[in-house]
């Protein structure tokens, strides 16, 4: 149970999240309306994605210096975890956008970018199965690994500040926390935030420790 505390702490804030998110109240504004509630599952995603390529990066970066297998099964789940977070960001994006763009994919750069940084990390998934020499494919795919992410970093933060975008906090438009969200809002955001990347990191784990079970399957085959 002392271990699991994080994991119960998670699953409550998401639990507290999605309720308050679909019937908590929230402030009446002009276009956005009831879809501010989108604000609790949309920008979570990101933010669980963020974390979990972060640990993906660390994890590389440890497989260059140590040459562990370990670290090297851990980078490449923490991926496939963040990717299903991404495509679920990109989902409920694509619907918000939908109703409050009129356009499911506005020629926006935040949500091009987005799409390429996707694109960038589905390669990465597919050089790891391209290369069958383990240790090749895990020493390439680590480099490769680590400079995705500061260019996925540039792709959806950096170049939307420096031109004109539809995206709160991008080409000089104020950011969701200073026009739209009250201070009702903010804790169930933060909460949702929070507790999306606590499960994130659950399933990476789980996911890790799948793979390691079939990797001593293998050895014993």
């Amino acid at each position: 149970m002392r271990q699991s505390w994080w994991k119960i702490l998670g699953l409550v804030m998401v639990a507290a999240s999605i309720v308050v998110g679909f019937l908590g109240p929230v402030p009446a504004l002009f276009l956005l309306h009831e879809t501010i509630r989108n604000v609790y599952f949309h920008v979570p995603m990101w933010s669980a994605m963020f974390a979990l390529y972060l640990i993906s990066v660390i994890y590389s970066i440890r497989y260059l210096n140590k040459g562990r297998v370990n670290d090297d099964l851990m980078a490449v789940e923490a991926v496939n975890t963040g990717i299903v977070f991404c495509i679920i960001g990109l989902l409920t994006g694509m619907q918000w956008a939908n109703i409050t763009w009129g356009d499911f994919w506005p020629n926006d750069p935040k949500t091009n970018g987005s799409a390429i940084a996707t694109l960038m990390y589905l390669a990465y998934l597919v050089l790891r199965n391209a290369l069958e020499e383990e240790q090749k494919r895990a020493k390439i795919s680590a480099i490769y690994n680590i400079f995705a992410f500061p260019i996925m970093i540039v792709l959806m933060y950096i170049m939307p500040k420096m031109t004109d975008s539809l995206h709160p906090g991008s080409g000089g438009n104020g950011t969701f926390g200073d026009l739209d969200m009250d201070n009702q809002m903010r804790p169930v955001f933060y909460a949702a935030t929070i507790g999306w990347i606590l499960i994130g990191v659950w399933i990476c784990t789980l996911r890790y420790r799948v793979r390691l079970l079939e990797n001593k399957r293998n050895l014993i085959d």
